[in-house]
């Protein structure tokens, strides 16, 4: 019997700090737009804005870039693009809301999607 409460408790536990540390979809846009316009000191948009480079909000909604090139070209760069994902990992609500990688590119990703 012990066993088994301890067992139900224990599942309970990890159940409810999953939970906890799940951020939300309205927050994850919220630091999306946040990472957009901070990354680089001046914001995605002061490169992606520009009619001659990649509207990135165009390409995700027409189904253009998915969120697996889009996490790639954040991680490796592409053409002009450096590699981003160092920047955006030290933008300040990722770092308050303690997101991954995943979870940062998720949120800039969802952002563009909006």
């Amino acid at each position: 019997m012990k066993k088994t409460l301890l067992t139900l408790a224990t599942v309970a536990f990890i159940g409810l700090s999953g939970q906890a540390l799940a951020v939300d979809d309205a927050k994850l846009v919220k630091i999306g737009s946040k990472i957009y316009d901070r990354a680089f000191g001046r914001g995605c948009g002061a490169c992606h804005d520009i009619a001659s480079n990649p509207q990135l909000a165009e390409l995700i909604k027409a189904g253009k870039l998915d969120r697996e090139k889009f996490g790639t070209i954040l991680k490796e760069g592409k053409n002009g693009m450096p590699k981003a994902i160092a920047t955006i990992m030290d933008v300040k609500p990722v770092k308050k809301a303690e997101l991954s990688e995943e979870e940062a590119i998720d949120a800039v990703y969802a952002f563009l999607s909006k």
